[in-house]
Formats: C-alpha cells, sequence, structure tokens
C-alpha cells in the first residue's frame, strides 16, 4: 500500500477463492475451470462489496494465452460468505497449457465502516456505483487502481499447468492486509491486495474443541449463568488477521465446537475469547500455536479447568 497510508483498518476479513477443476482424466482433452469465493467476517467493517466484470487466466508468457472465464459482472457481498463459498465460475472450458496468473476485473466497489460515536460511513468507488444500497449516502472513496483495467493479478507459487487432469487451487485475498485509510484527513480507503496461493488439495480446516474439567462450573456472571456457548474460537493469521466463531455444542455431547475452513497452510494461533466479567484457564493453555500442513485438518481440545468471575 503507499506510504501515505498510516493506517491499516481494523480489518479482520479475508476472503478465499477455490478454482475447481473437474476430473476430465490425462490426455488431449482441454481442461474445465469453475470458481469458488469465501470470506471471514470483518472487525469494524459492516459491509464490503465488489463487482466482478471479467475473470481470466493469463498464459505463461504474460502477453497472450488469455482465457476468459467468466464475462458476466456479478456484484459479492463479501461478508455474507463468512466461512461459506459461492460458485462464480461454472466449469468454464480451459486449453492445455501452462498459465502463470489468474485476472479479476474489478470495475467498483464500496465499504461501511463504523466510526468511533457507533455511527458508519460508506467509501465508494463513485457516488453512482450501481451496488449501492438505495438511498446510501457516499462519505468518502474507495480507489482501486487499475483493476478495472489490468485486473487484480493472482500469481500462482508455480505455473498452473492445464493438461486434462484434476487440480484444485485455493487463492487467499486478504482483507486484513489489503484496505487501508489514506492518512492526511483524505477521507479515501485504498485497496492493495495482499494474496496467496495454493492447491486447494493442499488446504485444510483447524477444528476447535472445548469441553468442561471434572467438577468445573462456570460462574454467574451480571445474573446470568454462563456455558460454554458465551466463548467464541479465535484464529490469527501470520499477518495478524482474525477470525472469530462461537462454539456450539451440535450433538449435545458436552463438547462445544468451531471449525476455521478453506485455510492456506501456515502457521495460526488459536486462542479462546470469554465474555465480559469471566477469566478461564485451560489444559493446554491458550494462545497456541499451530502448524498446519498442507492437506491434514487439525484439531485443537481445550479442558476448562478453572472458571472464576474478574
Amino acid at each position: 500500500m503507499s506510504s501515505t497510508h498510516a493506517l491499516r483498518a481494523n480489518l479482520v476479513s479475508r476472503f478465499a477463492i477455490a478454482l475447481l477443476l473437474p476430473l476430465l482424466g490425462c490426455g488431449d482433452s482441454d481442461g474445465k475451470v469453475s470458481i469458488l469465493l469465501t470470506d471471514a467476517p470483518g472487525d469494524g467493517i459492516e459491509t464490503a462489496v465488489v463487482t466482478i466484470s471479467q475473470i481470466y487466466l493469463q498464459g505463461g508468457d504474460d502477453e497472450g494465452g488469455r482465457v476468459v472465464l467468466r464475462d458476466e459482472p456479478v456484484t459479492v457481498s463479501l461478508l455474507d460468505l463468512a466461512n461459506s463459498t459461492s460458485e462464480l465460475v461454472s466449469e468454464a472450458v480451459v486449453p492445455n497449457g501452462d498459465y502463470s496468473q489468474l485476472r479479476f476485473v474489478i470495475t467498483g466497489g464500496y465499504l461501511e465502516t463504523k466510526n468511533e460515536d457507533g455511527t458508519t460511513s460508506i467509501f465508494a468507488t463513485s457516488n453512482d456505483y450501481a451496488g449501492l444500497p438505495s438511498g446510501a449516502v457516499v462519505t468518502g472513496q474507495l480507489h482501486m487502481p487499475s483493476y478495472g483495467s489490468s485486473g487484480l493479478k493472482v500469481k500462482f507459487d508455480e505455473k498452473l499447468t492445464i493438461e486434462g487432469e484434476q487440480k484444485i487451487l485455493l487463492v487467499d485475498f486478504d482483507v486484513a492486509q489489503s484496505f487501508g485509510k489514506e492518512a492526511g484527513g483524505s477521507n479515501r480507503w485504498v485497496m492493495s491486495p495482499v494474496i496467496k496461493a495454493a492447491e486447494v488439495t493442499a488446504s485444510a480446516s483447524i477444528n476447535v474443541e472445548v469441553k468442561l474439567g471434572a467438577g468445573v462450573v462456570l460462574p454467574t456472571v451480571e445474573g446470568r449463568g454462563l456455558t460454554l456457548a458465551d466463548l467464541h474460537a479465535v484464529l490469527i493469521n501470520d499477518a495478524g488477521s482474525r477470525e472469530t466463531l462461537p462454539l456450539t455444542d451440535a450433538d449435545a455431547n458436552g463438547t462445544f465446537e468451531a471449525r476455521f475452513k478453506f485455510l492456506i497452510p501456515g502457521t495460526f494461533q488459536v486462542e479462546l475469547e470469554s465474555p465480559a466479567g469471566l477469566s478461564l484457564s485451560t489444559t493446554p493453555g491458550h494462545p497456541i500455536t499451530v502448524q498446519l500442513a498442507s492437506g491434514r485438518d487439525s484439531t485443537q481440545a481445550f479442558v476448562v479447568s478453572g472458571a472464576q468471575p474478574q
């Protein structure tokens, strides 16, 4: 992001795009590509919307070999895709060959941010951006440099080779590191993406399990008896972006769980977030560092060994 950006937004969101190439078998047949979009919730951001007008693969020489996967505009509300996916492209035919980049032509968008006084402000690429809700008042500009022309570039760690076989790629767009507000009272936000890519077959999930230890009972705080459902699991990636999920006991067996999906392999911190007024101790202690390996889900189990009101 430009050196003029003194502030990084306290956005804790990221979105991931999974490219699914159906099993066609090796040979001379062209491949097919589908694209799924996912995102995670944001802290301080009420709404994040972008319009993607075209999606294409760029040939290995970066000068030719462009293959358009989608040329019909789609407007996506990113925060509605928390820990889930939405299909953008379904089985687009892709000639065999090498591809160096995936590109998204983004022609508009807006952010709605929460102010310190509890009000919200809207920053849009234009006052008449078609994706704005009816009656919205734009208070500042959202700048997306060149993404409406050359497109947002997603480079692969290694060249993408299409040979008719099944391939799955995951592209992780970390919004927490990709939006910032300019300093100096310019009233403008700028989009400057930080993106990682990996094989979806090498991506994984982190499952968090929490249960009460023998004889442990959560206390009453402000007249309300607490349960494990009042806790949240928090995942922090190596860039500092946070994702928070509630703990639930779907099968009513006393173990409360949360699952963080569509993760690029790497280093993460997992911790538990307690409601105000509760001091919690666990075995093992938290936060805990997780080194997520390619294609291997990880389960982190915590036992609440002590709980008392603060």
